[in-house]
């Protein structure tokens, strides 16, 4: 994983890091800062150290004075370290804090502006394809997904169904977030068929045997874990009555493959085709958040069920995205971006699919889905 050059930009003032487990956050920082004072907090005995007593990180940084780098591993699992950061950081403007974090959910609840607004946000995602090169393998990426952790593995398959067991295990059952782990797995099962979809929680409570309200703290747990994230729906002068709720995206498709059941009467290529929208879906949001100008990440549906699958919106550009899980472009596939371009004759229509060939169809540029991954690079148009 060290030989591969991410396209995360570090900034030059202190930041927060945060991103899911196993996305790099922390090989990316040692590598950046070799020398830098580094406080693990997922060493038991240093999360113990600084869990009981904040106040010896500013022993730890006066003694070590002539470093200007200090690095927080897992700011969530001691956020009482967050008051002696603000001290530490007031005294020392010439240091730089790193604090990485798998969770927002504690930092939340102490509340990060503790620091001032004196360290941005920043965020860590899986694999893009341009980052990989010669090591993307499209296939590869659609089962096991693109976490560094399970991608770079000798047994990616293995390590990418162990890779929740550790998640529940460390994150969700050590710290309390829920009573009952069996609930939650069953909930993990039945919340994957809402991948790529609108969520409807009483359908997913009866299915999950749990309470609405029981549903909605899980989603909930799912998004301060980073493991999940919501689209908007894009609505600037609409002229059409929309859809408002938005849709559920688990991080990477990698995940979803591993919590989705498989049956007899499941259709492999309903499958494959979700889990190609996912894998498009965290390659756009990775995209918005590496790319230094302002763009922001929506999808479109009409009440009338018309939607296109990605709107990208920015300082950049305007495009309007369709991906479909097929080999020949039919008509019914350039439908909902015929219509939204009428209402947006600004817009850029892109349809992603798995043909081979680049054309152009009704003013919709049809890109095979492995290339265009293979292109998309921060700070770069979606298409040149």
């Amino acid at each position: 994983m060290n030989s591969i050059k991410r396209f995360f930009i570090e900034p030059k003032t202190n930041y927060f890091l945060f991103g899911p487990r196993g996305t790099g956050k922390s090989t990316l920082v040692h590598k950046l800062h070799e020398n830098a004072i580094w406080v693990d907090l997922l060493k038991p005995d240093v999360f113990r150290n600084y869990l009981a007593y904040p106040e010896n990180l500013e022993e730890l940084v006066e003694g070590q004075i002539s470093k200007n780098t200090i690095v927080i591993d897992e700011i969530q699992k001691a956020p009482g370290l967050l008051p002696v950061i603000h001290s530490l950081i007031e005294k020392h403007k010439e240091k730089q804090f790193i604090l990485t974090g798998s969770s927002a959910r504690k930092i939340k609840r102490m509340d990060a502006d503790l620091l001032g607004g004196r360290a941005i946000k920043r965020v860590m995602h899986p694999f893009m394809a341009a980052e990989l090169k010669d090591k993307f393998d499209f296939n590869k990426a659609l089962t096991i997904g693109l976490v560094p952790l399970t991608y770079m593995s000798a047994d990616p398959k293995d390590t990418n169904l162990g890779y929740l067991s550790l998640y529940i295990r460390e994150e969700v059952q050590m710290e309390g977030l829920i009573r009952k782990t069996e609930d939650f797995a069953r909930f993990l099962e039945v919340i994957s068929f809402s991948h790529g979809t609108i969520i409807n929680t009483s359908n997913i409570a009866r299915e999950a045997q749990v309470k609405r309200k029981t549903v909605e703290n899980y989603i909930t747990i799912l998004e301060d874990l980073l493991l999940s994230f919501k689209l908007p729906v894009f609505m600037k002068k609409a002229t059409r009555e929309l859809r408002t709720q938005p849709k559920f995206y688990l991080f990477d498709t990698g995940v979803y493959q591993s919590l989705r059941p498989r049956g007899l009467l499941d259709a492999p290529e309903e499958i494959t085709g979700i889990a190609l929208e996912g894998l498009v879906a965290q390659h756009l949001r990775a995209w918005t958040d590496y790319t230094q100008k302002s763009h922001n990440l929506y999808y479109w549906q009409t009440r009338s069920g018309v939607e296109v699958d990605f709107i990208v919106y920015g300082e950049m550009g305007f495009w309007a995205i369709e991906v479909k899980n097929t080999k020949v472009i039919r008509p019914q596939d350039l439908k909902g971006l015929g219509i939204f371009m009428k209402d947006y004759p600004s817009a850029q229509g892109i349809l992603l699919y798995r043909g081979k060939e680049i054309i152009k169809r009704n003013n919709v540029q049809c890109i095979p889905v492995e290339l265009f991954l293979k292109d998309l690079a921060p700070n770069r148009e979606l298409i040149e």
